[in-house]
């Protein structure tokens, strides 16, 4: 007698962690939810997948819809599926996270109606959220503390010309501890992957410090494989 193979009523749903680094704080990406359920509560941006498309196709219109941000490069980090995460039945949700520098051209403006507003939030600040958001958020953050320790991904979120201050914020942003300034400066800059441009800061109050930039090539050159900091 063949087996009859049990009968699934999954949902699945796209959730974005997006992180940015403005004024010396890392930021979060949120929205103020128009539906219910946790109407008016505050939430990473999410929706459900549709039948006619790709997990990634997905997040990039979700995360359009309900911030205004295209464009983005957003990659798959985990997966959550408690049976009783979601009050209305079994939702299944892949979640993506991204790095971004904040500027002029980062501005949010929901599409959707799903969304009162869009907002960036300190990682320090965050309200109350809906769902399991939080623990998503978590393992957002988990990720990116792992992989600041072996990838140059600090530089997605520092602006082309930075200081070595404005990096070590970053570093010490993330990983939720100080750094001794000597000895993070004297290992950044023995990678030789920062190039002097040979710069300072410009409107400043304080002495103003040199400027940096991140030298892509040179450390695809020089690093075929994960470098420490």
């Amino acid at each position: 007698m063949k087996e009859e193979l049990p009968q699934f009523n999954s949902t699945f749903s796209i959730d974005c962690v997006i992180f940015g680094f403005d004024g010396g704080e890392l930021k979060i990406l949120l929205i103020e939810r128009n539906e219910e359920p946790f109407k008016d509560w505050w939430a990473l941006p999410g929706n459900l997948v549709r039948a006619n498309e790709s997990l990634d196709q997905s997040a990039s219109r979700i995360l359009n819809e309900l911030t205004g941000l295209g464009d983005i490069y957003m990659e798959q980090y985990y997966t959550f599926g408690d049976p009783d995460r979601h009050p209305q039945g079994r939702v299944v949700s892949i979640a993506y996270y991204a790095l971004l520098r904040l500027g002029g051209d980062k501005a949010l403006k929901p599409i959707s109606t799903y969304a009162k507003q869009a907002h960036w939030v300190n990682v320090k600040d965050l309200p109350k959220l809906a769902f399991d958001h939080q623990q998503i958020f978590d393992k957002g953050l988990e990720k990116i503390k792992r992989r600041i320790k072996h990838q140059p991904i600090a530089f997605e979120l520092l602006p082309e010309k930075f200081t070595l201050t404005q990096l070590q914020n970053v570093y010490e942003l993330i990983l939720g501890k100080k750094l001794d300034k000597r000895n993070f400066r004297k290992k950044m800059l023995s990678f030789g992957v920062l190039r002097d441009l040979e710069e300072k800061q410009k409107g400043v109050s304080f002495r103003a410090a040199t400027l940096y930039r991140f030298d892509k090539r040179k450390y695809a050159k020089l690093f075929g494989k994960e470098i420490s900091f």
